[in-house]
């Protein structure tokens, strides 16, 4: 008795810890001038993350599902009415989505060619990059339409959008459960800076497509799982590759999980999971045709020449002195941890392994695509890393949660060019930002190995939480105790 409430103890003080950092920030009324508070109070809230990651994996501290999701509701609502202030980006989301609901197609026109209604000006006149057609694909401009049609204000908008995020967050315990993992491991993305700063308080689109993405994995998972169920079932594998391609088509990244999810799928059914996916994409682009085309001028614009706090490019494009070679240079280097991490988990799929084995691999493999993404991109802002983090419950590790606060220190432009109008970029955070998850994985690595007692086996440290905080041992590691 007085183990549990030790832990309850502990656990209370951590989580009522993460909450005053994060009330800390919602106070400041501005901030793009409060940086060094940001990154600060950022970092303070990802130590205690990792203290939760460090005690949690030993027994000492755990979460029930109703705490983890109503805690990370109350960090969303301290967030949710403030306007925008680190990016500008749903203003773009709400001009497209009320286009969408007026009948008029998103893709048709920039909105510097456009005479905005007398409801929209406010909208129109902060919009970033106004000579460009809208850059977000299709899907995207279906949940802009239904977040606008929420009273078609910011707020509205942002509403849907941390709506989806605690759905996705439940879904990320429902998955934890499925493969017999600590459901209390969720808090390392519900209580993340990363999804309440970046879809709470700026009010960015990408959770919505990482939740779309989740659940094809729980299909993909849940029916085979289920008794009685079996392979032959198409349906499962339909859906999942049709959520796959609205994933892909809110933000294209999750297209780059293609590849893992086709590998969960039995082979004699991959066939409609890819049909369904293409479909999809086929069914969702028709939509906005024939203006969809005009996509393709603001998408180069934004592959040839966008950039920033790109390390490996800004390092690249020095050596060789062209920004396109080192773009090409970059590419083919994420075109090949894509395919060596495909090609291994291809092999570890082959081998006798339970359901949940596979799965644990799949999503081991995305993570670490998603890394080499953010480490190899020209362009990486903060709220790209929102991917990164979906994927820290099943796979965390200290240059995960590094990377996902490391993010945070780019905003230091937003000083000069909130006072001065000017964007000017530190090439010394850009290298931080970069070395600082590398510098961690290396420095665990050494720990690692330096440590003499034997690790703890999962079965005995699972064995050590208990059912009181909703985690159950499963039948096999029951067999192996026994």
């Amino acid at each position: 008795m007085n183990t549990i409430h030790k832990i309850l103890n502990a656990a209370t003080l951590l989580a009522s810890s993460i909450m005053i950092a994060f009330a800390i920030l919602s106070l400041e009324t501005e901030l793009r001038l409060a940086v060094p508070l940001l990154v600060c109070t950022t970092a303070v809230i990802a130590i205690l993350l990792s203290c939760a990651l460090y005690f949690g994996e030993r027994g000492r501290l755990a979460w029930s599902p109703t705490v983890i999701l109503v805690v990370a509701l109350l960090m969303r609502l301290l967030f949710l009415f403030a306007p925008p202030q680190l990016s500008d980006d749903i203003y773009r989301y709400l001009w497209d989505g009320s286009n969408t609901l007026s009948g008029t197609n998103p893709y048709a026109a920039a909105p510097s060619a456009v005479k905005p209604s007398p409801a929209l000006a406010h909208v129109h006149s902060r919009i970033n990059h106004p000579d460009y057609v809208t850059i977000y694909p299709p899907m995207a401009q279906v949940l802009f339409g239904g977040g606008a049609a929420l009273g078609g204000s910011i707020t509205g908008l942002k509403a849907f959008l941390v709506l989806i995020d605690i759905g996705l967050c439940a879904l990320l315990i429902v998955l934890l459960k499925m493969l017999e993992m600590p459901l209390w491991r969720a808090v390392l993305y519900a209580w993340n800076p990363l999804p309440v700063l970046e879809i709470a308080g700026s009010g960015h689109v990408d959770g919505a497509g990482l939740a779309l993405v989740m659940a094809a994995f729980y299909l993909l998972l849940h029916k085979r799982k289920t008794p009685g169920a079996t392979a032959s079932r198409s349906w499962p594998f339909l859906l999942s590759g049709a959520l796959l391609a609205c994933a892909g088509l809110v933000k294209l990244i999750p297209f780059v999980f293609a590849p893992v999810l086709l590998l969960l799928v039995p082979s004699g059914r991959r066939r409609y999971f890819f049909v369904s996916c293409a479909v999809t994409a086929v069914l969702l682009g028709a939509l906005f045709m024939p203006h969809l085309a005009n996509i393709n001028s603001s998408l180069s614009a934004y592959a040839n020449n966008w950039e920033f706090a790109g390390f490996a490019f800004n390092t690249l494009r020095t050596i060789t002195r062209s920004g396109t070679i080192a773009r090409l240079l970059l590419s083919v280097c994420f075109l090949l941890v894509l395919c060596v991490t495909t090609y291994i988990l291809a092999r570890e799929m082959k081998q006798p392994a339970t359901l949940i084995s596979r799965t644990l691999h799949a999503l081991k493999a995305c993570y670490v695509v998603v890394m080499a993404f953010l480490l190899l991109t020209p362009t990486l802002q903060p709220w790209y890393a929102l991917t990164l983090a979906t994927f820290l419950p099943f796979c965390a590790g200290p240059a995960g949660l590094v990377l996902c606060w490391a993010v945070f220190l780019t905003y230091q432009v937003q000083i000069p060019y909130f006072i001065l109008g000017l964007w000017i970029e530190n090439p010394f955070v850009t290298a931080a930002v970069f070395l600082a998850p590398v510098i961690a994985y290396l420095m665990s690595r050494f720990l690692k190995n330096k440590e003499n007692p034997a690790e703890e086996s999962d079965v005995v440290r699972r064995q050590r939480l208990t059912n009181i905080f909703g985690y159950h041992q499963s039948k096999t590691e029951r067999k192996e105790q026994k």
